[in-house]
């Protein structure tokens, strides 16, 4: 390791890879604006918010609590360009309010962060 090195951590830092909770509130914010299903989840996480990144293990983690929660249900639909139907999340209408709630936890969140980041 050279100093140089440590400077270019600071100037590119790696990415932050989101826990189960900041998963959880994400997937939320997400789903407020449409159905969706995972590799969109993951992809739409690294094009609007490029400091951060979601694991398989991680998303799936996360709906799996949503749906035991019966904050979300999941079905089957054929998505256009892709082989096989995938498994769309969507909210249940009930559970809206609480859904809001914690999607601008993430948001205040991912806002305050990318403000923090030496760039």
């Amino acid at each position: 390791m050279k100093f140089e090195d440590i400077y270019q951590f600071f100037k590119d830092p790696p990415p932050f890879y989101l826990n189960k909770e900041l998963a959880v509130c994400y997937v939320l914010s997400v789903l407020l604006r449409n159905d969706s299903y995972g590799t969109e989840l993951i992809n739409l996480l690294e094009t609007e918010y490029p400091f951060y990144r979601l694991s398989d293990t991680v998303l799936y983690s996360a709906l799996k609590f949503l749906e035991d929660q019966d904050m979300v249900t999941g079905y089957w639909k054929k998505v256009e360009g892709r082989g096989r139907p995938r498994r769309m999340y969507q909210i249940r209408e009930e559970m809206m309010d609480q859904a809001r709630d914690l999607a601008r936890l993430w948001q205040s969140y991912a806002v305050e962060k990318e403000r923090t980041v030496v760039r």
